[in-house]
C-alpha cells in the first residue's frame, strides 16, 4: 500500500548518524528537489539526524513530515506504510545494512546515498539492487550534488513517459 490514496507520489529520505557534515544539507536539498516534483519527502532518522534537519528547516519549507527511523522500517515491514522513493544516505557499513533492509521490506526505488571518505568502498560492498548515487564528499556537498542532480533528472524524465 502506498503513502497515499490520492496518486500523491511520497518519498522516504533515510538518515543515519549524522557525523558526515554533507548529510543534513544534501537531505535539504534532495527534499526540496522532490517538493519541486511534486514528491512529498518524508525524513526519517536517528533522534541526532533529525533534530540537525528541526534546527536547520524550523519553518518546515521543505520538510513536511518526519519520523523515527526503527518506527518507519517498522511500518513499512507490517505493511502498514510503503512510498515510491527510497533515498538511503550511506557513510558506513550500518548505512549498508539499512540500505539493504529497505531493499528487502520496501517496493520504493530504492536509491543508496553514498557519501563520505570511502563512499567509494562502501559502493563496492552493495549487493542489493537499487541505484547507487556516490561522491567523496565529507565538507564540501557540491560532488554529490552534481551526483544527485543527475540521478533526479534522469528519473523525471522518465516519470514524464
Amino acid at each position: 500500500m502506498r503513502e497515499n490514496d490520492n496518486n500523491e507520489k511520497t518519498a522516504l529520505i533515510l538518515l543515519g548518524c549524522p557525523q558526515v557534515p554533507v548529510q543534513t544539507s544534501m537531505a535539504l536539498y534532495l527534499a526540496h528537489a522532490l517538493n519541486q516534483q511534486g514528491i512529498r519527502p518524508v525524513i526519517a532518522g536517528t533522534t541526532a539526524a533529525r533534530k540537525l534537519m528541526e534546527v536547520a528547516d524550523p519553518g518546515r519549507y521543505y520538510i513536511s513530515e518526519m519520523a523515527d527511523l526503527d518506527d518507519t522500517i517498522d511500518a513499512i515491514t507490517e505493511k502498514e506504510r510503503d512510498f515510491d522513493l527510497c533515498f538511503v544516505f550511506i557513510h558506513n557499513d550500518s548505512g549498508i545494512a539499512y540500505a539493504g533492509t529497505m531493499a528487502y521490506i520496501s517496493t520504493a526505488r530504492l536509491y543508496a546515498v553514498l557519501f563520505g571518505e570511502h563512499a567509494d568502498d562502501l559502493a563496492g560492498e552493495i549487493e542489493f539492487p537499487c541505484e547507487i548515487v556516490a561522491a567523496k564528499a565529507v565538507h564540501n556537498p557540491m560532488p554529490l550534488k552534481r551526483r544527485l542532480d543527475e540521478v533526479m533528472q534522469q528519473w523525471a524524465a522518465v516519470s514524464k513517459h
